[in-house]
């Protein structure tokens, strides 16, 4: 792969939903691009992917929980956030998608996408009747509206059986969204 988003500073939020898995790699495409990525996890994420695997990915710590320790507390939330070019969020689960449309912070994750100074990328990620609910249709229009990009869902087998709408995008498809996303800007940090 090519260096396309060399000095990018990605975070990527993953929320808990089996596309979980497809994240990894997505991970790992960011870095093998030269992006530096830093991961965020929700706790039902973990359920799915252990962080171990994204920090392998990375190189990076992984950050699962708001108070990690009281000797390291360093307002993540705010931290991360500010040196982020781009947060993406893959999976985005309904869950995630309500409390970013309706201001709630009640986890490390949805505390850092409420306090991004950057661009947010979102990769929806359910059950087609969770995606076609009237409250998820009102929050990712909602979103929408504030400038959230959106990549996908896309119709396939979900973890169901059934096939439908609300299959995560593949990595490669967010990867390119990704690089077409930050092509115009440059890095808010060089080396």
């Amino acid at each position: 792969m090519s260096e396309e988003l060399k000095n990018f500073e990605i975070l990527l939020g993953v929320t808990g939903g089996i596309a979980a898995y497809k994240s990894a790699q997505l991970c790992s495409d960011l870095v093998k691009c030269g992006a530096s990525v830093t991961v965020a996890m929700t706790s039902e994420a973990q359920q799915f992917v252990r962080p171990l695997t994204y920090s392998t990915l990375s190189g990076r710590r992984v950050y699962t929980d708001l108070f990690d320790s009281e000797q390291i507390y360093d307002a993540q939330h705010i931290s991360l956030t500010r040196r982020a070019d781009l947060i993406v969020v893959a999976p985005a689960t309904a869950n995630i998608l309500a409390k970013m449309a309706n201001g709630i912070c009640d986890d490390l994750l949805s505390t850092l996408l409420i306090a991004a100074e950057s661009d947010i990328m979102v990769a929806p990620a359910m059950n087609f009747r969770m995606w076609e609910n009237h409250a998820t249709r009102k929050n990712v229009e909602q979103l929408r509206e504030w400038g959230c990009h959106f990549v996908g869902p896309e119709s396939g087998r979900l973890a169901c059986g059934e096939s439908a709408q609300g299959r995560m995008s593949e990595p490669q498809t967010i990867l390119e969204r990704i690089i077409d996303l930050l092509k115009d800007k440059s890095p808010k940090y060089q080396p």
